[in-house]
């Protein structure tokens, strides 16, 4: 048996299940990338870039939309902003940065509520911020928070946080997989949202982070775990300075009173002490860091086993219904079972 189908047979299990749910939320489309000690251990692709007869299959080149987990990418420009003064500290108070929202709404909220999902604020259909709870007392998956330290960070650096990584990361690690799509192209997946209906491409009016239209291949997604796993050091160089890395993926998230509420770095979730309500599972080691999307991508980094995991669908509430946390939850626990028991 060679070592290709070593592997293959280790991580059975693992595929089993992804194709599983592939087929439980009738998404059209599948992707598995594994890197252990910088060593590609995995590919796997399977299904095609829509729902309708005539689209063409996955492969290494499709790129996925990967919805929520684009804001790991902005975690490290918000990391970097910190990293060089722009922002003096996550305790900031969050008036000193945003002048034209009302002061007595943000009240006490500081960087780090916004950065960690315990800001509080919510935002209506019109437009209109509102409060939900006092900063730090709660947590909420809200957008209202990520348009606004986008926009704070293209501010900062006169540039918009896109432009910023192309320059200072993903040009210098040779992507061309990895961009904020306005355009179609043949390489883009859909995006699945009702099985009987056809698929269509998510894109965005611009390219400037404030819209949900990153896509990336599951390779080059793998390879952004990769360079966080490794503090920045690609290569033999230090393409993104360690602090900035550290900044980005340590847990930031203030201390709550409910025990059972998720903890986060700079928008990842990372493990501490597991948790009820963590998108990780409780069987995932310790300083693991994940962040996922609503049609299926996820992005696992384990440092205690050198893993990184990229795992690639194209529906749209993947993990719809009551069991949507077991399942984001069980993912990693499978991928923590899998290296722990197996060592491979």
């Amino acid at each position: 048996m060679d070592k290709g189908e070593n592997i293959l047979d280790k991580l059975s299990d693992l595929i089993t299940w992804l194709e599983e749910i592939k087929e439980k939320n009738q998404s059209s489309a599948s992707s598995l990338y594994i890197l252990r000690d910088n060593e590609v251990i995995l590919e796997h692709y399977n299904g095609y870039h829509s729902n309708s007869t005539d689209a063409v299959p996955i492969t290494s080149s499709s790129q996925f939309n990967i919805a929520s987990a684009r804001k790991s990418y902005l975690g490290l420009a918000v990391a970097y902003a910190l990293y060089e003064g722009k922002i003096k500290s996550l305790d900031d108070y969050a008036i000193n940065y945003f002048e034209d929202i009302d002061e007595q709404l943000l009240g006490k909220t500081t960087i780090r509520h916004l950065v960690t999902h315990s800001h509080g604020l919510h935002e209506k259909e019109n437009g209109a911020i509102f409060r939900e709870f006092e900063p730090g007392q709660g947590w909420a998956y809200r957008g209202v928070n990520v348009l606004m330290m986008t926009r704070l960070v293209n501010r900062l650096f006169n540039m918009s946080f896109p432009a910023l990584l192309e320059e200072r990361v993903f040009s210098p690690l040779g992507f061309k997989e990895t961009a904020w799509q306005t355009k179609e192209n043949e390489l883009l997946v859909k995006e699945i949202i009702d099985p009987e209906a056809k698929g269509s491409f998510k894109l965005g009016s611009y390219a400037d982070g404030t819209e949900s239209n990153l896509h990336t291949s599951a390779r080059e997604f793998a390879e952004w775990g990769n360079l966080h796993l490794n503090k920045g050091f690609v290569n033999g160089k230090q393409i993104v300075p360690s602090e900035v890395i550290e900044i980005a993926t340590r847990i930031q998230s203030p201390i709550y009173k409910d025990n059972k509420l998720p903890q986060n770095s700079l928008f990842w979730y990372v493990q501490g002490t597991p948790t009820v309500y963590s998108e990780i599972g409780e069987r995932v080691p310790k300083g693991s860091y994940q962040i996922l999307g609503i049609t299926g991508p996820t992005l696992l980094v384990i440092p205690e086993y050198n893993v990184v995991v990229a795992k690639m669908y194209n529906k749209r509430y993947n993990y719809g219904g009551e069991n949507y946390l077991y399942y984001l939850r069980e993912f990693s626990n499978l991928v923590a079972d899998t290296f722990q028991k197996r060592r491979l």
